[in-house]
């Protein structure tokens, strides 16, 4: 069973191309839950407008689907809380002149 820092690890893989920075530390990925080998994802996006949405679900599944003993992959984009640049990790801040 993968555990939450492998997942982490494997979802900083994942960029947002207008930022340049990963999606964990954008604060983007609102929760993973592991069931065994299933890994379900649960992340927004910084506007609801933006056109990423597939990709980053594609890369996503890719990435933690790369994982030893993961057999399945669940991306799940929500709108609800909204996403605000609170959420960034403090490196994120600072690189972003937050």
């Amino acid at each position: 069973m993968p555990t939450l820092e492998e997942v982490n690890d494997a979802l900083a893989n994942v960029i947002d191309p207008e930022l340049g920075l990963d999606f964990v530390e954008l604060g983007l990925v609102y929760d993973v839950e592991i069931d065994g080998g299933r890994v379900d994802i649960t992340f927004t996006l910084t506007t609801p407008a933006c056109p990423i949405g597939p990709q980053v679900t594609e890369q996503m599944i890719e990435f933690v689907g790369e994982l030893d003993d993961v057999t399945q992959v669940n991306p799940k984009m929500v709108f609800s809380p909204p996403w605000s640049p609170d959420r960034m990790s403090e490196d994120a801040k600072f690189a972003l002149g937050f």
